[in-house]
């Protein structure tokens, strides 16, 4: 089968190789798929550049052993270890699991779901990851509540889309925060106020938000609680930020009250089938800003580490 393999830590252009490797063959809890696409995230980054350095704990040191880039597929089913209970051949799904770009990747059964019936696979690609990074951010770590004023931060990425219409489908009134390119875009799947962060400083206005999800770590924590209803809650998205930022925000949660609950996502079943349920009700829709083919990838990783996608990236695999 065709993979792009990572060979080293560095530049796209320099570390990845489209490649004939083996098929993998499914273990017990395990389901192969058939890749008909792929996305990009924030971490596919760290991981290619290596930083930081714990990345390279995850992949290999001193240089990654065989690794397949990407998190997020959308997929066929074509077997299924021993074990596996939910799905068979033939089935649709989508999953948050290793080796994504490539045709066949094995992902744990508790990782996949079924794709939302109303999304092409190019779409359904693109929602897994970000779609649940925002789920447990704004749910299990900022304990969202109907009718509460929330800021998001970065919402235009990929995280951030997801978390303007998830919020709003949980009932908040929801401001997001982004470039000038992109106010329109938000306002579009259901912002109710846009801030252009070139024109206005949201920590300088009034306060009275009662969570702010922050998925870029351009403000410091005082600058943040500046902007927050007595008793609001700071929620750090540590997986878009920088080392420096991860560190900050965990030394300081057991010390500031109004900093969010740190912690590592993990996509599961359950929550991918309740975003599933919140795409089919079309509550909720993945923004894709840019496809590339699987041959393409070195430029797909060369846009994502720019910075400046509105929504996410995805990478047709066939």
């Amino acid at each position: 089968m065709k993979a792009i393999i990572q060979t080293k830590y560095g530049p796209p252009e320099k570390v990845l190789e489209l490649r004939e490797v083996v098929e993998p063959t499914p273990r017990s809890g395990e389901v192969l798929v058939r890749v008909h696409a792929a996305a990009l995230n924030a971490g596919d980054a760290f991981i290619l550049r290596g930083s930081p350095w714990a990345a390279r704990l995850a992949v290999g040191f001193p240089r990654p052993r065989n690794y397949i880039p990407g998190w997020d597929m959308a997929a066929t089913v074509e077997s299924v270890g021993a074990s596996v209970t939910r799905f068979r051949p033939g089935d649709q799904v989508f999953a948050s699991s290793h080796g994504a770009l490539a045709q066949y990747a094995c992902a744990p059964e508790d990782q996949v779901a079924p794709k939302p019936a109303n999304l092409t696979f190019d779409q359904a690609a693109a929602v897994p990851t970000a779609a649940v990074v925002a789920l447990q951010e704004l749910r299990a770590g900022g304990k969202l509540q109907p009718g509460q004023r929330i800021l998001i931060n970065g919402a235009s990425g990929g995280v951030g889309t997801f978390a303007v219409q998830i919020a709003k489908a949980f009932g908040a009134q929801v401001t997001g925060v982004c470039s000038t390119r992109h106010i329109d875009t938000i306002r579009s799947i259901g912002a109710d106020h846009a801030i252009d962060y070139t024109q206005e400083d949201f920590t300088r206005g009034e306060p009275g938000y009662d969570l702010i999800l922050d998925n870029v770590g351009s403000h410091s924590f005082a600058e943040l609680r500046r902007a927050l209803a007595p008793g609001g809650i700071i929620q750090p998205n540590t997986g878009h930020a920088g080392m420096g930022y991860v560190i900050k925000a965990f030394l300081l949660a057991p010390f500031v009250r109004q900093l969010g609950r740190i912690f590592v996502v993990s996509p599961n079943h359950d929550d991918l089938v309740l975003i599933t349920e919140l795409i089919e009700a079309g509550r909720v829709t993945p923004v894709i800003d840019k496809s590339y083919s699987l041959s393409e990838v070195r430029e797909a990783f060369q846009y994502l580490s720019e910075g400046h996608a509105s929504g996410k990236i995805v990478v047709r695999v066939g």
